[in-house]
């Protein structure tokens, strides 16, 4: 009886201590759980949108837009082969609709200034027109296929030269693709005409600086 109490008093405070170690233990592992969801919840899902009130003004856009520090992509307009509006041409192209679009955005970006801007066209049709129509005899250089997947973003790099933006017409797979590479892996799907604004830093790292709506410029530009 008495070795039973003896052993009973000497048992006791060891499963204190460990019951105290596995809440310990366990508390640890909800604090982790809490910060990782914090984190996900503050971080957004998409780049800033900035077709919101005056966020295009008061962002770095312009500013790094006239020293030439952005690289820019635009996914082109509406595509005909997924549209019933009529076509401007080939099937894989615009429609016409779409062509007018291109060109109404092409206004905006020539209010903002091209003579520090190079622009870069996938070789597809619909991104070719679109490129046409907004920049019209603009010198467009096509590359020979697509720039997309997980090294975009040293592709891009490779093509802009320093001082100068550049101004990339492409898809909306190829703007997702890029969006993942700058921490955005479930961004919202690129509509018609929106703009993705990127800009280089001095040390090659890029700085998200948002998402513009080709629908929202003409509001936008009232306020310049």
């Amino acid at each position: 009886m008495v070795k039973d109490v003896v052993d009973l008093t000497l048992t006791k405070p060891r499963s204190r201590r460990a019951v105290i170690k596995r809440l310990r233990k366990w508390g640890a592992g909800v604090a982790v759980v809490g910060l990782l969801l914090a984190g996900f919840l503050l971080w957004p899902s998409s780049p800033r949108d900035l077709s919101v009130g005056d966020r295009l003004l008061t962002s770095k856009v312009l500013p790094a837009w006239r020293d030439g520090d952005l690289i820019v992509l635009v996914r082109h307009e509406e595509r005909c082969d997924r549209s019933s509006n009529p076509c401007l041409g080939p099937l894989e192209g615009l429609t016409v609709i779409g062509n007018q679009q291109a060109e109404e955005l092409g206004k905006a970006f020539k209010a903002l200034g091209m003579q520090s801007s190079d622009v870069v066209a996938s070789p597809v049709v619909r991104t070719r027109q679109t490129a046409h129509a907004m920049f019209g005899n603009t010198e467009l250089t096509s590359s020979q296929q697509a720039i997309c997947g997980a090294a975009i973003g040293e592709e891009l790099l490779s093509r802009k030269q320093a001082g100068r933006n550049l101004v990339f017409v492409t898809h909306s797979g190829c703007i997702a693709d890029f969006e993942t590479t700058l921490g955005y892996p479930h961004a919202h799907f690129p509509e018609y005409g929106s703009a993705l604004f990127v800009r280089v830093l001095p040390n090659g790292k890029f700085e998200t600086l948002g998402i513009m709506k080709s629908q929202a410029w003409l509001d936008v530009l009232k306020k310049f």
